[in-house]
C-alpha cells in the first residue's frame, strides 16, 4: 500500500524545487495535495505538471509573508480536501548578506515568510491537524544547525523555524497528538528560487557546480529531502516528534571550513 494512502496535505511554496518534489512524491504515495505560491503563473504551471503526471494536486495562490492571503488559502484548501492530514512548511526566502550587511527590510522580509509564515499556517492548520492526528513538516536548512555567515540571517531564521518545530511539538503531542519535525536539507539542487543579495531579493541560488561536495560523494538532489518527509509524514513516524533532520549528505558531520571572512581557513 502506498505510504501516504488517502492523507490530505498542504505543502507551501510547492510550485518549484523541493517544494514540487515532495508534492510529486506525496501524491505517488497516495495523498491528495494542494501547493500554494506567490507566483500565479509558477503556481498553475506546477499545477499542469502534476496534473499532467496523474496527480491528485491543486494549486491555491497565497503569500507566505502575507497573514490575510495564508487565513484564505488555508479555508481554500480545507473547502477543497475537506481536511488535513500534513502541512508542509515549506516557503522560504533568503539574502546572501553577512548580518551586520543585512538591511532591515531584508531581516523583516526572511523572518516574515521563514518563521512568521510558518507560524500562521501552523496556527491555522493545527485544528484540522488534530482532528486527524496529523503532523507537521517544516523544511529549515543546515544552516539554521550551523550558522552560515554569509546567509547570516537566513541562518537564523532557518534557526527559528525549528525551535518553532520543537514547541509545536511539546504543544501539539499534548493537545491532539500532532506531530512536528523539521527537515534541514544541505545544498539541494535546484536551489533556492529566491536568495540574491540586498537590493536584488528574487536572484536565484548560485549555480550548483560552484558548490562544495559532501562527504557522500554527491550534491544533494530535490528528491533526496522529499523523500524523508514522505517517510516524516506516514505512520510509519508515528513515534517521531521535535526531530530536525539532517539531510545534508553528511555535510554537518564535522567541521567546515571557510574562507568567506577574510581569507584564512578556519
Amino acid at each position: 500500500m502506498p505510504e501516504l494512502n488517502g492523507k490530505l496535505a498542504l505543502i507551501t511554496g510547492g510550485t518549484s524545487g523541493l517544494g514540487l518534489a515532495m508534492a510529486h512524491a506525496f501524491c505517488r504515495e497516495g495523498a491528495r495535495v494542494v501547493i500554494t505560491g506567490r507566483n500565479r503563473d509558477l503556481g498553475n504551471a506546477a499545477g499542469s505538471e502534476l496534473r499532467s503526471a496523474g496527480r491528485d494536486a491543486t494549486f491555491f495562490a497565497a503569500d507566505a509573508a502575507d497573514p490575510e492571503q495564508i487565513r484564505r488559502s488555508v479555508a481554500e484548501t480545507l473547502a477543497h480536501l475537506g481536511g488535513l492530514d500534513v502541512l508542509v512548511n515549506n516557503a522560504g526566502i533568503g539574502v546572501q548578506a553577512g548580518a551586520l550587511d543585512t538591511p532591515l527590510e531584508d531581516f523583516d522580509r526572511t523572518m516574515n515568510v521563514n518563521v512568521r509564515g510558518a507560524f500562521v499556517y501552523a496556527q491555522e492548520c493545527f485544528p484540522h491537524l488534530a482532528a486527524r492526528r496529523g503532523n507537521m513538516i517544516h523544511i529549515a536548512s543546515d544552516a539554521g544547525v550551523t550558522a552560515e555567515a554569509e546567509i547570516g540571517i537566513y541562518s537564523v531564521s532557518k534557526a527559528a523555524l525549528i525551535m518553532l518545530s520543537n514547541t509545536l511539538a511539546i504543544e501539539g503531542g499534548r493537545r491532539g497528538g500532532v506531530r512536528s519535525n523539521a527537515l534541514c536539507p544541505g545544498d539541494t539542487k535546484p536551489g533556492m528560487r529566491h536568495m540574491g543579495p540586498p537590493g536584488d531579493p528574487d536572484r536565484p541560488e548560485d549555480d550548483a557546480s560552484e558548490w562544495p561536495m559532501p562527504p557522500i560523494g554527491r550534491v544533494g538532489e530535490a528528491v533526496d529531502v522529499a523523500e524523508a518527509a514522505v517517510f516524516l509524514a506516514s505512520d510509519r513516524a508515528s513515534f517521531i516528534t521535535g526531530v530536525a533532520l539532517l539531510v545534508d549528505g553528511g555535510m554537518r558531520a564535522g567541521a567546515r571550513t571557510s574562507t568567506w571572512l577574510d581569507g584564512t581557513v578556519t
